[in-house]
């Protein structure tokens, strides 16, 4: 509110100024002896004409009042515009900040204008906005189809019987995609039709005994098409839905997916919906198809195996069973043959050739390719034929200290005893088992145990068991297995397999060649490699791999491409694998062609994805450049000097402050919470906030400007608040230097400062308290406490960020620690500090090694 106006400042001045002229009439009437009249001041202007002079200071102090009036008038209106601008910029910043914690608690709907062109940081945030918004909306789409893939696999791994499955699934899928009406079709492989497996409505099963014939009305279209019908144009001819809520309705949408494994026709999935249906939900029930495809796929090749199998077991029983008749036989003809021995005992004249039998029968006992063994019935050896050094490699001594059982593992004696057993039980069947045993020589061996119980016959009188070495056997019945389990993995591979000589003559093509050729598979056999029908760029890049295989010996993997049509161009990941005979001459090559054509195009996407991410993240950086001081900025201020600042990420956490105001130089070392773009916000915030603190006409120490730093942080990101959920904040070594008083003033949260004076290191620890945070009921918050040096010449001080010392690294994998940092100090105490600067900065990528960054770094040091 003004006084005075102009008017009265004029008129006051010329006032004061006529004091001069009336005191010197006044003076001259005196000392003249004249009266106070107009003809006496004429005659004393007339005998002195100073007086004249002095008659024109009245206009000279209007003019002075003029002119000063009109001076401090305009510096009030500065002043109030300065006010002005400093309140737009509050409120701005109060509103960015407020802004960008929205997004941070993910809001990403939130309206904010712009105050004009040159508010940089609220387009930049806008625009963040936006970005973040439309990845939240991909990521919940991408969700929502995570989800219902989890919920149908969970189904398919659940059931094997294909009409329950159907219903599942139908049921899961209509309830997930939200709509009224599905039917699940089937193909029959041998009448080439698809039957009705499932149908839905409305919570209640339909059991409808119907079919479909391949290209008959839109689910046959869509099957013999091979690709997904959506209509929203319904036919008349098509069902009406029926319900208690919609009434007699046709439905808005129609969706037919055909499910194909390998091309192969599978199955139908037919939907009705009394809305239309959306783009990724279209999406979500193609590849939903495909997975329920290839598991129907799965289940009838299971169903085929198990088939097989079965098959195969009754084959194996009547193989025993024809065993046992001829063991039966062998039995009988053993028995004719020892009456015949008992028969001819008592012939003298046979002795000799008796004894000679004995001896031949021992030669061929001990040469025989099975073991003999005989136990009583308490399972004590009573005889080992003398093949067991042969066979075993223990003599028949050491069978029977008891080499005969300790050498079998625990299973292996626990199917002898089994065994054993059965025999006992039941003499009248033999027992056959298998089992592993550890030879004289630490060899495992398969072993093969036929026993019999032989008790009640006096040549014997105790259980035989015969057993033969079968490692061989095994081994040759393991390599038929894996031998064909390969075939069955290539035969049903996606990716090409080619078994090829060094002549190009075919020796085997798998069925997925098919698809890039139109031929059968089997028809290839004995072709040369350019007469399958692959183009004439695959025939010469195989050709040419060929000839490399043949040169080098070595396998070959490389990335290749080849057109199949104009538009369709094919990638490929081809492994060519030289194969050689018993003689280790190369024979044949097996080619291995995988094709990656989609996962390249994926990648691309990718690509392109994380450039778009990284323009976001490098503008930022550059907006954020732009705020902070530089090292250049920092020298003019502090001459011997450096700053060590590496962000772990693009943008920092981490951040450099400096402000100057009369003869203070206000610098810090702020560490904010986390780091990356999380950081970065929070930077701009704590940025702004110091320099609003600043910006005030008060004078205040660190330690207050902590305190309000503290409670700018708080309100800004509403911790004070009721419910509040942020709990960042920063840490902060803050320095005031005066040089004009040769004063260091400092305050800390959570970060120390490093005094160097006279060779020695004087830590001042900062307050036990960060920045910010939700604050404790009954908890009192924190007064930042400050602290004064008065400077010496040769002084230095080091402040910095947690970053550095928390770098995990070195031999050993540990941390840098502050008494690292502090050693170095110490040493280089004499160093310039543009020294200093590349000892940290060496010493902190040696330390670090192959580790990865965990934090921003940044350390100033500065020398008085």
């Amino acid at each position: 509110m003004k006084v005075f106006d102009k008017k009265q400042v004029v008129l006051f001045s010329v006032l004061i100024g006529f004091i001069f002229p009336l005191f010197s009439w006044i003076v001259e009437l005196s000392r003249l002896n004249l009266g106070f009249g107009l003809s006496s001041i004429q005659q004393i202007h007339a005998s002195n004409p100073v007086l004249i002079i002095i008659d024109f200071i009245p206009l000279i102090f209007g003019l002075a009042g003029f002119f000063i009036y009109s001076f401090l008038e305009k510096k009030q209106q500065e002043a109030d515009k300065i006010n002005l601008v400093l309140n737009s910029q509050t409120q701005n910043i109060t509103k960015v900040a407020t802004f960008a914690e929205e997004i941070g608690n993910g809001r990403y709907d939130i309206d904010f204008e712009i105050s004009d062109d040159s508010d940089t940081l609220g387009k930049t945030l806008q625009n963040l906005r936006d970005k973040l918004y439309e990845n939240n909306q991909k990521e919940s789409l991408q969700n929502w189809e995570m989800r219902g893939k989890d919920q149908i696999g969970q189904i398919l791994r659940l059931h094997n019987d294909v009409n329950l499955l159907s219903y599942e699934v139908l049921e899961a899928l209509i309830k997930y995609i939200d709509v009224v009406q599905g039917v699940f079709y089937i193909y029959d492989d041998e009448l080439n039709l698809l039957r009705i497996s499932a149908s839905y409505a409305f919570n209640r099963k339909k059991y409808l005994k119907d079919e479909v014939r391949i290209g008959e009305g839109l689910v046959g279209q869509a099957a013999i098409e091979k690709d997904i019908i959506h209509r929203t144009e319904i036919p008349e001819y098509y069902l009406s839905i029926t319900s208690g809520i919609l009434g007699e309705k046709k439905p808005d949408s129609l969706l037919i997916v055909p499910l194909f494994m390998e091309e192969k026709l599978q199955g139908a999935f037919e939907f009705a919906s009394v809305k239309e249906f959306k783009p990724h939900e279209i999406a979500f029930v193609k590849e939903i198809a495909e997975i329920v495809a290839r598991t129907f796929y799965n289940l009838k090749i299971t169903e085929k195996t198990e088939r097989l199998l079965h098959e195969s077991q009754e084959m194996t029983q009547e193989l025993k069973e024809n065993e046992e008749e001829l063991r039966q036989n062998a039995e009988e003809m053993r028995l004719t043959q020892e009456e015949l021995e008992k028969t001819n005992t008592h012939l003298e004249e046979k002795v000799e050739e008796v004894n000679q039998s004995q001896k031949r029968l021992y030669s061929l006992l001990e040469n025989a390719s099975e073991l003999i063994t005989i136990y009583d019935a308490e399972k004590k050896l009573k005889y080992v034929s003398p093949s067991v050094h042969n066979i075993l490699g223990y003599n028949e001594e050491d069978m029977f200290s008891g080499k005969d059982f300790d050498r079998i593992n625990k299973k292996g004696q626990t199917i002898i005893n089994k065994m054993f057993e059965d025999l006992l039980e039941d003499p009248n069947e033999s027992q056959k088992v298998q089992y592993t045993y550890l030879n004289k020589h630490g060899a495992i061996m398969f072993l093969e145990t036929t026993g019999r119980n032989l008790l009640n016959d006096p040549a014997i009188d105790g259980l035989i068991l015969n057993t033969s070495d079968i490692t061989e056997r095994k081994r040759a019945e393991k390599e038929q297995r894996m031998r064909g389990q390969m075939q069955t993995l290539s035969d049903n591979s996606p990716d090409i397999i080619l078994r090829i000589d060094l002549s190009r003559i075919v020796f085997y093509a798998n069925p997925s060649i098919e698809s890039y050729t139109g031929g059968k598979a089997e028809e290839f056999n004995k072709k040369h490699i350019s007469e399958v029908g692959l183009n004439d760029e695959m025939v010469g890049t195989i050709d040419n791999i060929t000839e490399e295989v043949k040169k080098t010996k070595e396998k070959i993997q490389k990335e290749i491409g080849f057109s199949l049509t104009e538009e369709n161009r094919r990638i490929m990941n081809l492994n060519a694998i030289p194969e050689f005979n018993e003689e280790g001459r190369m024979e044949t090559i097996l080619f291995i062609l995988h094709d990656i054509t989609e996962l390249k195009k994926i990648e691309e996407e990718i690509k392109e994805k994380n450039a778009k991410i990284t323009d976001s993240i490098n503008y930022a950086f550059r907006l954020q450049n732009a705020i902070l001081p530089s090292q250049k900025l920092i020298k003019q201020s502090f001459p011997d000097s450096f700053m060590f600042y590496l962000p772990r990420d693009i943008v920092s956490g981490d951040f450099p402050w400096m402000y100057e105001k009369d003869d203070d130089i206000y610098i810090a070392a702020i560490d904010c919470t986390g780091h990356g773009v999380p950081g970065a916000m929070l930077s701009l915030i704590g940025y702004f906030i110091m320099n609003q603190i600043l910006s005030q006409p008060a004078v205040f120490t660190p330690g207050e400007i902590l305190t309000q730093l503290h409670k700018g942080v708080q309100q800004t990101l509403r911790q004070d608040k009721e419910g509040a959920s942020a709990r960042d904040g920063m840490d902060v070594a803050l320095c005031r230097v005066n040089y004009k008083e040769m004063e260091l003033q400092f305050s800390g949260a959570h970060r120390p400062l490093y005094l160097v004076r006279d060779g020695e290191l004087i830590e001042t620890k900062g307050t036990r308290s960060a920045i910010g945070g939700i604050p404790k009921e009954g908890k009192p918050e924190p007064n930042f406490e400050n602290h004064v040096f008065k400077l010496q010449k040769n002084d230095c001080i080091y402040f910095f960020s947690d970053g550095l010392p928390d770098q995990f690294g070195g031999p050993e994998g540990r941390k840098y620690f502050p008494k690292r940092i502090k050693n170095h100090i110490i040493v280089n105490k004499d160093l310039p500090m543009n020294q200093m600067y590349n000892l940290f900065k060496n010493d902190y990528q040696e330390w670090l090694g192959d580790e990865v960054p965990i934090d921003d770094v940044l350390l100033i040091g500065i020398r008085f």
